[in-house]
């Protein structure tokens, strides 16, 4: 039974990683662009319902109201005004870019709220479960974070299949140059699909302060978790990140249970593993 609860807690674990790499996910398969200061993204939205709650008091999960639209804005504006600027056939620019803001944001982080690691209380929701047998449960909050990343994934899915923006964005993650000579503006689209992973980045960042202590120097490591998710999925799928987290989390979970120092490494083992056997992902992107 320990081993099975271990699997299953990996798996809600997993939906927490999705919500980490879903943003990565949507901007490589838009702009074919790896945001290297995503990580540090998700620990801002986690400082901002960290204010929104201080100043406030409301529940953690209402922080969202405000941080969701406040990281989208982020999101657009730092996209169309500095962003597209750096973007071109050479794909360095946009990553020292990217490598910088990582280095401001810590930095900045770590001045106006000090190393302190900080938590958001989420009262009752985080010891209340369902319990399944004598031996297993399920915990309120990771199931919640698992459905919101479902329902995340599923509105992507079908904003991208299912809306006018949603077929030029897939249709500029096929080719950007046909749809600028159709009168798109590559600009305002890279700014919107910016805006779209920066809300979901904001959603992560709101459980990753419900769920586990941060402080400004947690990014990186949040980075390379969404970073795993999306290659063992496949570049630009989003259920195959679901999937990916979903690997990463049960490898981690069931690392936990032999050994509590090898959780980390047994994630990173089976990521390896998995590029070896196959680089391209599990579910890579499919042209249309």
């Amino acid at each position: 039974m320990d081993w099975i609860n271990a699997i299953l807690q990996g798996i809600l674990l997993g939906g927490l990683y999705a919500l980490f790499a879903a943003g990565l996910s949507l901007m490589f398969g838009v702009m074919r662009f790896v945001n290297v200061a995503h990580g540090d993204f998700i620990v801002i939205s986690a400082y901002g319902a960290l204010i929104v709650v201080a100043a406030t008091g409301v529940h953690p999960l209402w922080a969202t109201f405000v941080v969701v639209p406040g990281m989208a804005l982020l999101g657009y504006v730092g996209q169309r005004i500095l962003l597209n600027r750096t973007l071109g056939e050479d794909i360095l620019p946009p990553l020292l870019v990217t490598f910088g803001f990582s280095i401001i944001i810590q930095n900045v982080l770590l001045e106006v709220f000090s190393a302190d690691s900080q938590k958001l209380q989420a009262g009752w929701m985080e010891t209340a479960s369902i319990p399944i047998n004598q031996s297993i449960s399920i915990g309120v909050m990771p199931l919640l974070i698992f459905a919101s990343a479902l329902i995340v994934i599923a509105g992507l899915q079908a904003f991208f299949y299912k809306t006018s923006l949603g077929r030029v964005l897939r249709a500029t993650s096929d080719d950007q140059d046909t749809v600028r000579l159709m009168g798109a503006n590559n600009a305002k689209i890279f700014g919107y699909a910016t805006a779209i992973a920066s809300a979901v980045v904001g959603i992560a960042g709101v459980y990753l302060a419900m769920r586990t202590n941060f402080d400004p120097s947690v990014g990186p490591a949040r980075l390379l978790f969404a970073f795993e998710a999306v290659i063992i999925g496949g570049l630009g799928n989003l259920w195959g990140t679901l999937a990916g987290g979903i690997i990463l989390g049960v490898a981690q979970a069931i690392g936990a249970q032999i050994d509590p120092g090898f959780q980390i490494l047994a994630g990173h083992l089976a990521f390896l593993i998995l590029l070896v056997v196959k680089p391209q992902g599990l579910f890579p992107k499919m042209k249309g």
